[in-house]
């Protein structure tokens, strides 16, 4: 299981998650942050962190956002695991859903 990033999320990046996330898991692309599954564990730091409500548990993301699920999932297929954030800064791409979605103002 794994914590999930949304909607509210993308081009916002607010990125008080990565402060508060003990283990290095959450990922930085062009428009949105991620949550490696692999490297997560599963502690919730990140979820009340949040000042948008992007972040949630993997069974609790609701219905409309469930995409993100794959998403944050698939972000990964590319790079792997890479052992922490702080090893690879800003990645220069996003999941195509997310890369396809019109411009996002702070979600309302």
């Amino acid at each position: 299981m794994t914590y999930v990033i949304a909607l509210p999320c993308v081009d916002v990046k607010d990125k008080a998650c990565i402060d508060e996330c003990p283990v290095d898991c959450i990922y930085e692309g062009e428009r949105s942050l991620y949550i490696h599954p692999d490297e997560c564990v599963d502690c919730g730091a990140c979820e009340p962190v949040c000042p948008v409500e992007a972040i949630y548990y993997q069974d609790d993301v609701p219905d409309e956002w469930q995409d993100y699920y794959k998403a944050n999932i698939e972000f990964f297929d590319e790079i792997g695991s890479p052992g922490g954030a702080a090893r690879t800064g800003m990645l220069n791409f996003d999941h195509p859903f997310i890369a396809a979605l019109p411009p996002q103002e702070e979600y309302a």
